[in-house]
């Protein structure tokens, strides 16, 4: 099941946002996410861990039809509020998504998988709801800010205690098991602590810099293809004699 968010989770997670620098990361991850998904006005897409519904606010805003599903109840009644009846909101886990095959467009994880229990089998569930492509936002094991985050947690209690961390290898490994050579691609965000502050955003949105596996955030497209197994058919043929001679 992983991990749920409590109301104090929800309440906290809903405060950290709303302070303006933070909302500039969220709104630089979630610029990331629409320009690699390349969503277009009537697509359909699954946030899948939407949490308060941050990352669905900017898909609403290029007409995109959207749903979010998250298993915490109090991050759902954020979401509703904050998003009104412009997305549909469902309460489910990741690894057993309530919808049909080939529901959507495309499905989004946006720091989802470092709190889900098998996260090989959430991006199963999301391929086979999704038909065109699937993103995966993750913050990134190897980057000195989640360096920090898990060395802080070692003294004091945080969310990121709860949390896994992937590096871009890890993500790679898992997505080619469960979608096999279908084409991916990524780039990372927040090459050092502060970035936001330090660096002016054209620098960090230069494309070579975005190519180092180190930044805080890694968000990860994959174009889905079909794939098909084969198997080999019998042949019947029945076999008789003449009934009688042939003349000419």
């Amino acid at each position: 099941m992983g991990y749920v968010f409590e109301f104090n989770d929800a309440k906290a997670y809903e405060d950290w946002f709303g302070h303006p620098e933070h909302r500039q990361i969220a709104e630089r991850e979630s610029g990331l996410m629409i320009d690699m998904l390349k969503p277009s006005s009537g697509d359909s897409v699954l946030d899948i861990g939407c949490g308060t519904g941050a990352n669905l606010l900017y898909l609403l805003e290029l007409g995109v039809q959207a749903t979010g599903l998250d298993p915490s109840p109090y991050m759902l009644d954020i979401a509703s509020q904050n998003l009104g009846n412009r997305a549909d909101f469902h309460r489910g886990y990741a690894e057993d998504l309530p919808f049909d095959d080939n529901s959507f467009n495309y499905a989004t994880f946006m720091t989802t998988l470092e709190f889900v229990e098998n996260p090989q089998k959430a991006i199963e569930e999301a391929c086979r709801v999704a038909k065109d492509r699937i993103f995966l936002g993750v913050l990134n094991k190897y980057a000195l800010k989640g360096i920090m985050r898990r060395v802080t947690g070692m003294f004091s209690s945080s969310i990121y205690n709860r949390a896994v961390f992937f590096s871009v290898w890890e993500l790679k490994q898992m997505i080619r098991s469960v979608a096999g050579d279908s084409p991916m691609s990524w780039r990372t965000l927040c090459q050092v602590p502060g970035s936001s502050r330090i660096l002016k955003p054209w620098i960090e949105d230069f494309r070579l810099l975005q190519r180092c596996p180190f930044g805080a955030f890694t968000g990860m497209v994959v174009t889905l293809t079909p794939r098909f197994r084969t198997r080999p058919m019998k042949m019947r043929i029945r076999s008789g004699r003449p009934s009688g001679a042939v003349t000419g």
